[in-house]
């Protein structure tokens, strides 16, 4: 048994002695078991602060709290640092054809993280904007100094829109469907920004076409969709394709966890990163 195991088996909340651990595979950042205990079975997530993501544990967990009260995600019933454990999801993580199947049951998701966690809230909040996201990360790495200017671009066919609270990570594997409802796992990057990063996240992660990206803008904003949101929308998934891919290479200089590629990561979402990009 490795230190962390033993640390895991260890915790305070347990309520006895021996616990179970199984490894639980699919975390880019983080090292997470699943728990049996009592026959009830939790999450431990294993991970300190990473400060060159700007994800701070602290407000991870409190967005975490506040979106278990809203309903959307399992309870968490404990922290300390490095460690966060929350109850068990018996269900499975969505893929990418998942996401442009179920656009239906992901928009009133999106719409009650966006009206309902920010009340259940407390203590410090992240600001998520994506495009001071890929300027600093163009920095911390020297990245292609294009970027910048891309970011600037981007950025400028945003509309204003109010400010929510969003997920911002919306990657396949942070969805669960438990056969009976979704929920919203992971919530490392929740902060309060706008709802066009959440919807352009979504597609540029789903890869979602033309189509389903019309029937994803009509289904949120209830058809109430004009030419200059379209454009925002298009900009601001290009926008998080090229967020997505710079993460990676962040990842790949300052973490590589074990057995997770970034660089094949990071070529994907620049890939998709150029095909985004509006003419």
């Amino acid at each position: 048994m490795s230190e962390l195991e033993d640390k895991v088996t260890r915790l305070s909340c347990w309520k006895e002695q021996p616990v179970e651990l199984a490894p639980l595979k699919g975390g880019l950042t983080n090292i997470s078991f699943v728990v049996t205990c009592r026959g009830e079975k939790f999450v431990a997530r294993c991970g300190d602060d990473i400060p060159v993501h700007h994800v701070s544990r602290d407000r991870e967990r409190a967005a975490s709290r506040a979106a278990f009260e809203a309903g959307l995600s399992p309870e968490l019933v404990h922290a300390e640092p490095g460690i966060t454990v929350l109850r068990f999801i018996d269900g499975r993580t969505f893929d990418e054809a998942d996401m442009r199947a179920n656009v239906g049951r992901l928009v009133p998701l999106l719409k009650d993280c966006h009206a309902k966690v920010a009340r259940h809230l407390r203590g410090p909040a992240n600001v998520f904007w994506v495009f001071h996201v890929i300027r600093d990360y163009t920095a911390l790495i020297d990245a292609d100094r294009r970027y910048l200017a891309v970011a600037d671009r981007l950025e400028q066919a945003q509309v204003p829109m109010p400010i929510v609270f969003g997920h911002h990570d919306l990657l396949p594997g942070n969805f669960m469907d438990d056969g009976h409802r979704l929920w919203l796992i992971d919530w490392e990057y929740g902060g309060f920004g706008t709802a066009m990063f959440d919807l352009a996240n979504l597609s540029a992660n789903g890869g979602f076409d033309a189509a389903q990206d019309h029937a994803l803008l009509d289904a949120y904003f209830a058809g109430k969709v004009d030419p200059a949101l379209r454009h925002a929308f298009a900009a601001m998934k290009a926008a998080s394709a090229l967020r997505e891919a710079l993460w990676a290479m962040v990842s790949d200089v300052h973490l590589r966890t074990a057995g997770v590629d970034y660089k094949a990561h990071a070529r994907d979402y620049l890939a998709r990163f150029e095909q985004l990009m509006p003419a």
